[in-house]
């Protein structure tokens, strides 16, 4: 008897066979400041005053971060994201360097400044759409569809919403208001709903929320494009040399003013800001709940940090910290 072996055909996931690069990274990425142009507008004086605000909380910051490593110095970077996303102001290289001046002033180093725009389009990957194509949302349980999925929406909630009021069929029985609830809420609920985008003629705006959360997951090194990270920055002086230092579209999205720097990306994020961006920062979280990161990834850096004694948590929120210094 003869027997033959019947080869079917194998069928493999893409990205369970794809290598994942594993992109150096720091215990901890210390954010010194977001500003826009209404702050660039207030002059010089504003941006000193604003290092003065930030020099004692970022060494409170440095040190947390090098209490997660006992026994071995801390790599610690520092980073300053500046909107070019919603306006476009000065010139860049004037912005660079009055920041780097104004934080010197402090005695602060700013190892790197990056884009926002960069959050959204980042050296020709649609960096926003990625993130936004990895939302996990659980439908709310006793809803009727009526209100689009957030991918059609643009809005994400941390919870279940109020029922939608109008005018009921003939015959049928009212809706009655019910209040939203948190999902997990500590005895009472703290709801949110967070707009990502907005759409125009075609043309879709991301929210500066939704800019915060990428933003998170690249100074946490927590994304890949087929397979490759996605921060590569560009050292100040390779920047200076193109002689293209006015054109908010030709300066990198990410630029590295210091050569000594540890690297962009980090195991924890720490980030210094005005009271001002709290309830951004709120909705950031929320989001963030909802990133569905490739487990590769997540394992990658679970092993990593663990190889060096420092726990990181599953938890991406946790993996993020503020302190909100007024002003």
């Amino acid at each position: 008897m003869t027997v033959v072996d019947a080869i079917g055909p194998t069928f493999r996931e893409e990205q369970a066979e794809r290598k994942v690069e594993s992109v150096p990274l720091s215990h901890l990425s210390l954010e010194l400041g977001h500003l826009y142009m209404e702050d660039f507008n207030e002059g010089y004086d504003a941006l000193r005053r604003h290092f003065a605000r930030v020099a004692p909380w970022a060494g409170v910051a440095a040190a947390s971060g090098a209490g997660q490593v006992p026994g071995r110095k801390a790599r610690v970077s520092t980073c300053f994201l500046i909107d070019d996303y919603f306006t476009r102001f000065s010139s860049p290289l004037t912005v660079v360097r009055n920041l780097e001046r104004a934080a010197a002033e402090s005695k602060i180093t700013i190892d790197y400044i990056a884009r926002e725009s960069g959050c959204a389009m980042l050296d020709g990957v649609d960096v926003a759409r990625l993130v936004a194509d990895r939302l996990v949302v659980e439908p709310t349980p006793e809803t009727t569809g009526v209100r689009p999925p957030v991918t059609e929406s643009g809005w994400l909630s941390n919870g279940q919403r109020s029922p939608a009021s109008g005018s009921a069929p003939a015959m049928a029985s009212l809706l009655q208001w019910k209040p939203p609830v948190e999902t997990a809420a500590n005895r009472h609920s703290i709801f949110m709903d967070v707009q990502l985008w907005d759409e125009e003629g075609g043309r879709r705006t991301w929210s500066c929320p939704f800019l915060a959360a990428v933003w998170q997951l690249l100074r946490l090194g927590l994304l890949r494009h087929r397979g490759e990270g996605l921060v590569r920055p560009v050292p100040m002086a390779v920047w200076l040399a193109t002689e293209v230092t006015d054109d908010w579209d030709r300066m990198p999205p990410v630029l590295q003013l210091n050569p000594r720097a540890a690297p962009f990306g980090a195991y924890r994020t720490m980030s210094v800001l005005a009271s001002r961006y709290l309830p951004v920062e709120h909705a950031v979280r929320t989001i963030l709940n909802h990133v569905a990161v490739e487990a590769a990834v997540l394992e990658q850096v679970q092993e990593r940090s663990q190889a060096e004694g420092m726990k990181v948590p599953a938890e991406l929120v946790e993996r993020i910290g503020y302190y909100f210094a007024g002003g």
